[in-house]
């Protein structure tokens, strides 16, 4: 999986799909690979192929980064319906090991709302995930993952200044100089809070340098931003009236 991980990260995806394929001879129907099979179809904008190899994960699926690609699959083909379903079945009967996975759960759920146009919901559901991330985040003021979340809770409350901070925040703990594959997952979630809040030139900018960057996203998990994900999902609707994101969108993936 590691290898295949790498070659993901570096838009490699045939390669990348030939060793899940040997992974999956050695352990047939192993949801972990299935996902990350499934994800990296979804990164080059097959839709149908990442559906095969997606449809056995349930709401109760144990691998938190698993039902994220899931998730993900769902959102890029604008189910928003299903989506809140499941997010709601995994919030109210999974046995969650860590608060974090939770509180993960809940900003995807308070995301999907806000794309079905459910605003109030969408607040409230944050306003829960920011009991749990801000806690969090006093215990170990130095994550970086903590602050990004809280970013997306904030987002998800209209809190913008809060928002850009806290994703300016999380550069600052793993900035690419220190950590190339995990730093520029934090530029990907400022540009996504950016986004959100019309701050369209500065997303693109980052967008663009992203687009030519080998890097482990932890949205999209592990696959970096494709000009097929920029195309498909809906988080980057906002930027689509403008020719500089169209332009990104048209670039050919390897």
């Amino acid at each position: 999986m590691d290898e295949a991980w790498t070659y993901t990260m570096l838009r490699q995806f045939p390669d990348a799909l030939k060793l899940y394929d040997r992974a999956l001879d050695i352990t047939p129907n192993a949801p972990d690979v299935m996902a990350a099979k499934g994800g990296t179809y979804l990164a080059q904008g097959n839709l149908q192929e990442a559906t095969r190899f997606l449809s056995q994960i349930s709401a109760l699926t144990p691998f938190w980064y698993t039902f994220l690609i899931k998730s993900n699959q769902l959102r890029l083909e604008r189910n928003y319906g299903e989506a809140i379903r499941l997010l709601e079945v995994r919030q109210a009967q999974f046995h969650f090991g860590f608060e974090y996975d939770k509180g993960c759960d809940q900003v995807s759920l308070a995301f999907m709302q806000r794309l079905a146009g459910d605003a109030a919901g969408a607040k409230v559901t944050a306003e829960q995930a920011s009991h749990t991330f801000e806690q969090l985040s006093r215990d170990q003021p130095d994550n970086r993952d903590l602050a990004a979340a809280l970013s997306q809770v904030y987002a998800a409350m209209g809190e913008k200044d809060l928002a850009l901070k806290a994703a300016e925040r999380a550069i600052m703990r793993v900035p690419r100089a220190k950590d190339a594959v995990d730093g520029p997952s934090m530029e990907e979630n400022l540009a996504l809070i950016q986004t959100i809040f019309g701050e369209n030139s500065r997303a693109i900018s980052t967008l663009t340098q992203l687009l030519r960057t080998p890097y482990y996203s932890l949205r999209y998990r592990p696959t970096p931003i494709t000009p097929a994900l920029l195309r498909l999902d809906p988080l980057w609707d906002p930027l689509r009236s403008d020719p500089a994101f169209q332009k990104l969108c048209e670039e050919k993936q390897k």
